[in-house]
């Protein structure tokens, strides 16, 4: 069979679990030449969701073709996002007691078989970031369970999985990603026996009349059709680790942008992770100790400087090795400063030193008087500045006010805009339409984007006054 993998292009705007467990109650479409074993649909394939929006992939296809298999390895794979797994199995209607006398009879793969409304409220809920129950569905009295549910909380990624999920324009319109399965028939009929056989105690005959009778012409009516809105084709399900894999570093790139990363393409924000989330954790927490505040503190601006480094220019290096052997590398960028904003830009100076060896580091101090909003500014800066590189460092960027400040005063000395990278550890949506704005030829590096200001203009959630924070003079 012939490799096809199908993806669509578009964007997205952003991390850490696995899929909630039971517990019990009370509890479109042509095709490009082929790339590297798949080939790519042209499209729209992502919605332009806000930032906190969870990232939503529907994953349909044939009866026994690998859905399962797929999903468990797109979650395995995002081990450091918070994914759950909504099957629409769970949303089967409860027969009737007629139904279930004549439930040989029962068409369980037509499109009426499920309560559709109800899935659309259940995602619908996990979107807007509400914690919601799953029905569990028991296919021994084919009814859900009344005294059993699924808590599933409030995720990053939603993998919405099913033979008909497609079928529907309303559940389609949720996702963000469609993944069809394509396995071939006789595969999955040996599939469907062994399983139905194995796990549910039925007999081969009852496998194959109900395949023939009722599986096989709800895919040719209905599941085979909607392939047609997949953006992305996987043949041979599981079996295909080239395409899963670049299914996941897609998905990873999507839930790494921010929305204003993608307004801004000169604003960066690391990748998170589980220690980097922790970190934030613990510097927000109003009751951590200073000595733990600046150590957390540190450790996440080490990181961002060394990102920062990333955007600087290089130059090919060669050097021989103890072994003789000569290797070709990079060399650092040698014409660098950095320039904090007194006081709390103070704090980012030690991990620019520890990456940077001798390097020269200048300050600006802006300071507010009076209800005019006057600033007056004091400077010391290197006499070479416009000659450099120029870190400018502050851990918050809030409403950007004062970092436009120091922007247009490096520029006044002879900074070129573009030769200013901006590192800090959280920034407000506001300042970086404020800076971005006015200097878009600058970079800005953060570890975090938050929700916005408040009323006095404080960063929210944000982490307070952090110079006092980390200084000690609270």
């Amino acid at each position: 069979m012939s490799t096809e993998f199908a993806m669509e292009v578009a964007s997205l705007g952003p991390s850490n679990g696995l899929p909630s467990k039971p517990s019990a109650a009370g509890n479109s479409t042509s095709l490009s030449p082929s790339i590297g074993g798949f080939s790519v649909q042209t499209g729209s394939l992502l919605a332009d969701n806000g930032p906190r929006q969870p990232f939503v992939i529907g994953v349909s296809g044939g009866t026994a073709s690998g859905k399962t298999t797929v999903c468990d390895m797109i979650i395995q794979q995002l081990h450091d996002h918070r994914v759950v797994l909504v099957n629409q199995d769970s949303f089967y209607r409860g027969l009737t007691a007629e139904e279930a006398e004549f439930v040989h009879e029962y068409n369980f793969d037509h499109p009426d078989a499920f309560d559709t409304e109800q899935l659309l409220e259940c995602v619908g809920k996990l979107r807007s970031g509400q914690d919601v129950n799953v029905p569990i569905y028991d296919f021994t009295i084919h009814r859900r369970c009344s005294d059993r549910f699924r808590k599933v909380n409030a995720p990053d990624v939603i993998i919405l999985e099913g033979i008909l999920v497609f079928h529907d324009s309303q559940v389609r319109s949720l996702m963000d990603m469609k993944i069809f399965v394509d396995t071939d028939a006789d595969i999955r009929l040996a599939r469907r026996i062994r399983r139905d056989t194995v796990e549910r105690g039925r007999d081969v005959n009852s496998v194959l009349e109900q395949y023939a009778k009722f599986v096989k012409p709800a895919f040719d009516d209905f599941i085979l059709p909607s392939k047609k809105y997949a953006d992305v084709i996987i043949p041979r399900g599981g079996d295909n680790h080239v395409a899963i894999d670049l299914i996941v570093q897609h998905i990873r790139t999507k839930l790494g942008q921010h929305d204003l990363c993608k307004m801004y393409p000169n604003v960066y924000v690391i990748q998170s992770t589980f220690q980097i989330r922790g970190m934030h954790t613990l510097i927000r927490d109003r009751n951590i100790t200073t000595p733990d505040f600046v150590f957390y503190s540190d450790r996440l601006i080490r990181l961002v400087v060394e990102h920062g480094l990333g955007h600087l220019p290089f130059t090919e290096k060669q050097v021989t090795t103890p072994t003789g052997s000569l290797y070709t590398g990079v060399d650092f960028c040698k014409k660098l400063c950095g320039v904090s904003i007194i006081r709390s830009g103070e704090s980012m100076e030690n991990a620019l030193r520890a990456c940077c060896k001798g390097i020269k580091i200048g300050k600006i101090l802006i300071h507010r008087e009076g209800d005019d909003g006057k600033q007056l500014i004091y400077e010391k800066l290197p006499r070479d500045i416009s000659e450099r590189h120029v870190l400018l460092l502050d851990p918050v960027l809030g409403t950007g006010t004062s970092a436009n400040q120091a922007i247009e005063l490096l520029i006044r000395k002879g900074v070129p805009e573009k030769r200013i990278i901006f590192l800090n550890l959280i920034s407000a949506p506001e300042g970086i339409h404020t800076v971005c704005k006015r200097f878009p030829s600058l970079k800005i590096v953060t570890s975090e984007i938050d929700s916005g200001l408040h009323e006095e203009c404080q960063v929210i959630p944000g982490l307070g006054e952090f110079g006092d924070r980390y200084f000690g003079t609270e």
